[in-house]
């Protein structure tokens, strides 16, 4: 019997599949009085941890008191010879067996307990010598279906996930955000790779037919992001490669909780994950998306990548809807600047502080015609004056602000951001008590669906507040 302990569930996950037999557990999620039993009647111990001797001290002298001879490995690909002392068994031996692990994957594993048996138990029984898997590769995957109106013109979305899943076989996840960019009008091109620090050359060359990426490996990293330029070419933040696709790159966020642990977190994303996968890629330049995968403990006590299908799907719909946007022409776009408003007045439009927003709103929307984009009837060179940027900010509050102390009866009755009353009532209903009553409070009574008056078009809202004018002229307000 051999035991493997590792602190890579991906380790864990290719030595289940391997089908030798192994008897598993993570120290990371092993208390050392656990170990005794765990050891019991074991022909060997093969113990693979990151982050040194102190990571696990107590399990590490528990293990190395049993008796049982014992392979200590570090958890990186360069071997780690503190550790490495610590067996107790041959230096071949414990060299041969990093190397079976450094490559990984199932096949390496089945070859490792063949090794070992034959090392240590003498069983006779042969064994391969470890093979390297590849640093990157395609996702063998059946053909996509045809779309029942023909093939017509899908746009390419490639996946990019860590090697270390595709060789353990925990790549359930990347099938179904696979097969969730299939359902939206996509074609997948799922592939894994080790890292995007050192990105191989033939790798980018594959993303080139990617009109879009979706990226659940994590940023590629630096040791001063605060001094780096997404695509730029700081020596300590190099995405140059992936910027050069000239592709949108999105994060598809893969989470190091549960599902039922997300659900129920008021914050959503542990520190953790915000980090490495929120605010680390924007510094790549990436769009972040959803959330679409959890870790998940199965059966057997270990941890496997399960999508979501409905968050799957919500990622899949933006990747190919960015990926579509690129066969657009620039002035067939339709493309939002949007300036914040808060708190809702009209002094308060595009304010930030320290900064001009509107003067930089002017710029972009110069930059948006350079690179052909259709403005309407803005006059860029009007606004481009000595006045233009307040101009604009006219301009906003004159299409209608919230401002509603300052509005007109005709731009709150022209006003094109409207909810039909009957949805403002439900959605109101919904609210916590608490905090129907705080806007009453504040605001007046909320309008009633129930409350109508005979008008020219039909039966018609009735506002109770003047505040109420905000929500009349609305053609979807009348009963149904």
């Amino acid at each position: 019997m051999i035991v493997l302990l590792s602190t890579s569930d991906t380790d864990l996950l290719s030595a289940r599949a391997s089908g030798a037999g192994y008897r598993l557990g993570n120290p990371a999620r092993l208390d050392a009085a656990a170990v005794p039993a765990l050891l019991d009647r074991a022909d060997v111990v093969v113990v693979r941890i990151l982050g040194g001797r102190r990571a696990w001290e107590d399990g590490l002298d528990a293990v190395l008191a049993s008796g049982v001879p014992a392979v200590v490995l570090g958890g990186e690909q360069a071997p780690d010879a503190e550790l490495m002392e610590l067996s107790t068994v041959s230096t071949g031996i414990v060299a041969e067996a990093h190397a079976y692990l450094a490559h990984g994957g199932q096949e390496n594993l089945r070859q490792l307990a063949r090794f070992l048996s034959d090392a240590i138990t003498l069983t006779g029984e042969g064994f391969e010598p470890p093979v390297a898997t590849p640093v990157w590769g395609v996702l063998d995957r059946p053909a996509d279906p045809v779309p029942a109106d023909g093939p017509g013109p899908r746009p390419v979305i490639a996946i990019l996930y860590y090697r270390a899943h595709h060789v353990a076989g925990n790549t359930g996840f990347v099938h179904a955000l696979a097969d969730a960019v299939t359902a939206a009008g996509g074609r997948p091109l799922p592939v894994f790779c080790s890292s995007l620090r050192t990105a191989e050359p033939a790798l980018i060359d594959t993303l080139r037919a990617a009109d879009a990426v979706v990226v659940t490996v994590l940023a590629a990293g630096g040791l001063v992001p605060a001094a780096a330029g997404a695509g730029g070419s700081d020596e300590e933040w190099d995405v140059g490669a992936l910027a050069r696709l000239d592709v949108p790159i999105l994060q598809g966020l893969c989470l190091t909780s549960s599902r039922a642990a997300w659900e129920e977190s008021d914050d959503g994303l542990s520190p953790l994950d915000a980090a490495t996968q929120v605010a680390i890629p924007e510094f790549d330049g990436r769009l972040i998306t959803v959330p679409f995968s959890f870790k998940e403990v199965d059966a057997d006590g270990l941890t496997v990548y399960v999508a979501d299908g409905e968050r799957a799907a919500r990622v899949a719909g933006i990747a190919v809807r960015h990926a579509k946007l690129r066969h657009i022409p620039p002035a067939e776009r339709r493309i939002v600047l949007m300036l914040s408003a808060y708190p809702t007045k009209h002094s308060r439009i595009g304010n930030a502080v320290g900064l001009d927003t509107p003067a930089s709103a002017v710029v972009i929307l110069g930059k948006l015609q350079e690179a052909g984009y259709d403005l309407g009837d803005l006059d860029l060179a009007e606004l481009q004056g000595a006045d233009g940027a307040d101009g604009l900010i006219h301009r906003l509050i004159a299409a209608g602000g919230h401002d509603v102390d300052w509005l007109t009866d005709e731009q709150l009755a022209n006003a094109v951001a409207k909810v039909p009353l009957q949805t403002y009532a439900t959605w109101f209903g919904k609210t916590p008590e608490t905090l129907q009553q705080a806007m009453i409070e504040a605001w007046g009574d909320a309008p009633s669906p129930y409350r109508y008056g005979a008008g020219n078009s039909g039966t018609e809202f009735v506002p109770r507040h003047p505040r109420d004018k905000i929500l009349t002229g609305i053609d979807s307000f009348r009963q149904p």
